[in-house]
């Protein structure tokens, strides 16, 4: 039927590419091009056109597109009304969250969480990205951002302290020889290879420079671990790492909050209740580490 080339169909609109779409519904490259030309051969019209950009809608696709996007929201919805209805403490609860929260702040709770809950399986993902949850991308997510702005329930729960902080060896090194503004250290960059980023200018060490540059947040940390230079992150990493300490001179300042995103349906199935209200007691035992010194 082609019901089952759809998502497919919708995937690579979103994504513009093959490769894209793959990514985003788990098949592989061959299967997103098989199932859109199964849709193409069915309908006997051609739904894109393969370009040096990527993929482009054909006028038989864009005609297509609104209304397999309004039959999305139709199924979804029904998903969401049969997912509102069950009662059981039991089956999956899809969850996202950072790198930066989920290996050592988070993983220890979710650990509890299962003994306390056996019979509800976790499917994580880690990511950087908001997944969409009137979507259906994810039941609960757990973000660090000053705000919320989409179409759900969302707990604000408290802010997180962050800190500059390196390795004592970086520390006992570069500091005896750094200049006031920061001159002779280095800041770990965070998105491009960029000597002298934006950031760094409002930072505490405006006059260091950034050396390196990774997205990965855990990747980050463990480059300060080695020596690498000084990271601005969470306080709770000096309790945990005794080999990290806040830079001498700085204190920890409270930044963008933590919040619990999910969807109004989905607030009546108990087993993603259950995992709500669990996350959030765990992480407010956790306030006083997470906002030490601030």
């Amino acid at each position: 039927m082609d019901w089952t080339g759809i998502p497919f169909f919708l995937a690579a609109v979103r994504a513009g590419t093959l490769r894209g779409a793959a990514e985003a519904t788990g098949a592989t490259h061959a299967t997103v091009k098989r199932h859109i030309e199964v849709l193409e051969h069915s309908y006997g019209v051609q739904l894109f056109r393969r370009t040096r950009r990527g993929l482009e809608l054909t006028a038989a696709g864009r005609d297509l597109l609104p209304v397999v996007e309004a039959a999305e929201v139709k199924v979804n919805e029904a998903r969401k009304r049969v997912q509102g209805l069950d009662k059981e403490e039991t089956g999956v609860v899809r969850f996202s969250t950072t790198g930066t929260l989920v290996y050592e702040i988070v993983a220890p709770i979710l650990a509890r969480f299962s003994k306390a809950y056996p019979d509800i399986d976790l499917e994580i993902r880690v990511s950087d990205r908001f997944e969409d949850i009137n979507k259906l991308q994810t039941d609960v997510s757990l973000r660090f951002a000053q705000d919320v702005q989409d179409d759900v329930i969302a707990r604000k729960l408290f802010p997180l302290a962050l800190v500059p902080m390196a390795s004592r060896t970086y520390l006992e090194t570069h500091l005896p020889i750094a200049g006031p503004s920061g001159e002779g250290l280095h800041w770990i960059g965070w998105d491009s290879a960029d000597r002298h980023p934006d950031w760094v200018a409002d930072s505490a060490f405006p006059a260091a420079e950034a050396r390196h540059a990774t997205t990965d947040p855990v990747l980050q940390l463990s480059l300060a671990r080695q020596g690498v230079g000084m990271i601005n992150s969470s306080v709770y990493f000096t309790t945990i790492y005794p080999e990290l300490v806040p830079v001498p001179g700085t204190t920890p300042v409270l930044d963008r909050n933590l919040w619990l995103l999910f969807h109004s349906e989905l607030r009546r199935t108990v087993r993603v209740r259950r995992f709500i209200d669990f996350l959030s007691r765990e992480l407010i035992a956790l306030k006083p580490l997470l906002q030490a010194g601030a």
